[in-house]
């Protein structure tokens, strides 16, 4: 089975990601080949690996927990594609292996000032601020990354996937203080004329509010 996995995502470019991810999620061989096409020369097996592998995340993010460090490499890939669908598996690992993803932190904080794409940017945000919702030391870590990225971003088409993981930021074991220091950032978008970007906003400066007492 790790030999159809391999090759279906290097020699099929019209297999279905899903079949590939539940084929992966199925058999750790199969799991692991696939995670080996993402260190792979050619450019585009390393996309629609990254796209399994994300795949995999959705359905049954646990399994990836021994194959975190390849994750972790991956980001250093040149093409963005590759990089933000790697950057979505490990948010969703994030439950399952903190201490892990917590070793990508480096990675994901130069994935928030991407150049090529906002979509790698807002996908280290969302990254980042997963791994801060689980401890309240986690969220003091990130927290300054986070806030610089906001800062610079507000306005840009990244900016609602920002605010969402903001949301979770603030719903995770954030302290007060930094729930506070969210809300002060978002707080004029209360009443922005976007509703994504309104009702997000919101929602930060009411769990600031309700952390607050």
């Amino acid at each position: 089975m790790a030999k159809a996995v391999t090759k279906s995502a290097k020699q099929a470019p019209e297999v279905d990601k899903a079949e590939v991810a539940r084929l992966a999620v199925e058999d750790p061989a199969s799991l692991a080949s696939l995670i080996a096409l993402l260190a792979q020369e050619e450019r585009h097996e390393r996309i629609r690996a990254a796209g399994a592998v994300h795949e995999v995340a959705l359905i049954a993010p646990a399994v990836l927990k021994p194959h975190v460090a390849e994750l972790i490499d991956a980001l250093e890939r040149p093409e963005p594609q590759t990089r933000w669908e790697v950057l979505g598996a490990l948010e969703a690992l994030v439950p399952f292996d903190p201490r892990g993803v917590e070793k990508a932190v480096a990675s994901a904080s130069l994935a928030l000032h991407d150049a090529s794409s906002g979509v790698v940017r807002a996908a280290g945000f969302r990254m980042l601020a997963a791994l801060g919702a689980t401890t309240a030391n986690r969220a003091g870590k990130v927290w300054p990354l986070l806030d610089e990225a906001l800062r610079c971003y507000h306005g840009d088409p990244e900016y609602p996937a920002m605010l969402g993981g903001l949301v979770l930021l603030c719903e995770g074991a954030a302290s007060p203080e930094i729930k506070r220091a969210a809300a002060s950032v978002v707080e004029a978008d209360a009443n922005h004329p976007r509703s994504l970007v309104r009702r997000r906003a919101q929602r930060v400066v009411l769990l600031a509010h309700r952390a607050s007492g």
